[in-house]
């Protein structure tokens, strides 16, 4: 048994998995102990207010509010846990972006430009066709489908700057970050989409569901009433199962890996490594975009049209999301997930207890400092057997018995040669010193 899990323990997978849990945990404890610091030396909060705020931290998610006295109540919570899924989903899609670009040897740090191209292209088409003549479900797909595209073909402009002119890519995206911003603006100024209905959501457009577009339940509702939940975060898992495969199972995924690993050397073993690098930014554009189209599909979520001033945080938030998953699509799941529970940890800190949501940020900024750091920590986690190694490897041998010792751990039909080497290397010495 012992043996076994040694065995595990000295996996490379197995000190991946180790980082990224070290991270979080270290993470979780800083902002439990900002929590406990802003509470003592603030006078508005009491020593049980910082004790209430260090037990969100660590399970936010699961408290049901407070009771008649005062004090916090704990179960699951239904409304929580579904919000966490839907708020998750563009995560996982914009964290898919920023490891599929990774892994290729590129950073895609495009991912909020694609996001907003997306998110123009699926309100248009989905609030641009009349569900009176065309079934709803084929405007769903027909506005998701375009999203993917329109992120692929923005996400395909960084990698066309690359692969022809050797344009470094974080410079094209950042640039095609603003240019989105811009064009989106000024698409959504002149276009019929802004919201007129709602006197209160003046620069807002219009929600699908005032054409009569959502992405359906599928009986989410009922495992989570009162959320925002939707198959969204089904299509998500889908995709990155998807990425997975592509990425580990087939030959395309590995050509792009080639080219992320040594473009010239693939180029050398016959792999077209410009087509490869367009196309990898073209899938992580694709996969920006299906977050966007996810989101805004869902039927409940609104877009503000004046984005000039700012991008999208979820864009960005792909970024930590792709670290503490170490790249792999699988993991990107699980992390997008817990980075949506950390958005819902610091609502209930805001609503429940004196504190500030934003307090969850420096969570978030410690796990993305230490998972860009992961390399770091594995090679601490397996420090002290290589130190251990090395100085077996370095230390001499003592002549005589020592060499007996080293033999005996010999087959019995290689002792022979190695004894009778040494013997004639000690007569040799012998002969000269004579």
């Amino acid at each position: 048994m012992k043996h076994s899990a040694a065995t595990l323990y000295q996996k490379e997978g197995t000190k991946k998995v180790l980082a990224s849990l070290i991270s979080i945990l270290v993470g979780l404890l800083v902002g439990g102990i900002a929590v406990i610091l802003v509470g003592c030396f603030n006078e508005k909060i009491s020593l049980s207010g910082a004790w209430d705020g260090f037990r969100i931290i660590f399970a936010g998610i699961f408290s049901t509010g407070r009771n008649a006295a005062g004090e916090l109540t704990w179960g699951f919570n239904a409304v929580n846990t579904g919000d966490m899924l839907f708020r998750a989903t563009p995560l996982i899609m914009t964290g898919l972006s920023v490891a599929v670009a990774f892994k290729t040897g590129l950073f895609n740090i495009g991912a909020p430009g694609q996001y907003l191209i997306s998110t123009m292209a699926t309100l248009m088409i989905a609030l641009s066709i009349p569900s009176s003549s065309v079934p709803t479900w084929i405007i769903w797909i027909l506005a998701f489908l375009g999203g993917c595209l329109a992120g692929a073909l923005w996400g395909a402009l960084p990698g066309l700057a690359k692969a022809c002119l050797n344009i470094n890519e974080v410079l094209a995206c950042i640039m095609t970050n603003w240019v989105a911003a811009n064009l989106v603006t000024w698409m959504f100024d002149i276009s019929n989409f802004k919201n007129t209905v709602e006197n209160t959501k003046s620069g807002y457009i219009y929600k699908t569901s005032f054409n009569g577009v959502a992405t359906p339940k599928l009986g989410l509702d009922k495992l989570f009433p009162g959320s925002q939940v939707n198959a969204g975060i089904l299509v998500a898992i889908l995709l990155a199962i998807a990425m997975y495969i592509l990425m580990t199972k087939t030959t395309l995924g590995y050509e792009l890996q080639a080219c992320g690993a040594n473009r010239h050397a693939a180029r050398y073993a016959g792999i077209k490594d410009k087509r490869n690098i367009v196309l990898s930014m073209a899938i992580a554009g694709a996969l920006a975009g299906a977050g966007a189209a996810l989101y805004y599909l869902s039927g409940n979520t609104e877009f503000y049209w004046s984005t000039y001033q700012s991008l999208p945080a979820v864009g960005f938030n792909g970024i930590p999301v792709a670290l503490l998953a170490l790249n792999n699509p699988i993991a990107v799941i699980f992390a997008g997930v817990f980075m949506a529970m950390l958005k819902i940890v610091g609502q209930q800190l805001t609503n429940l207890t004196a504190y500030n949501e934003y307090i969850t940020d420096v969570i978030i900024a410690v796990i993305v400092y230490l998972s860009a750091f992961s390399l770091v920590i594995r090679m601490m986690l397996s420090g002290r057997k290589k130190k251990k190694i090395a100085v077996a490897d370095t230390a001499p041998i003592p002549r005589g018995a020592a060499v007996e010792d080293q033999t005996s751990l010999l087959p019995e039909e290689e002792k022979a040669p190695v004894e009778a080497a040494v013997t004639d290397s000690d007569n040799a010495e012998g002969g000269d010193q004579a």
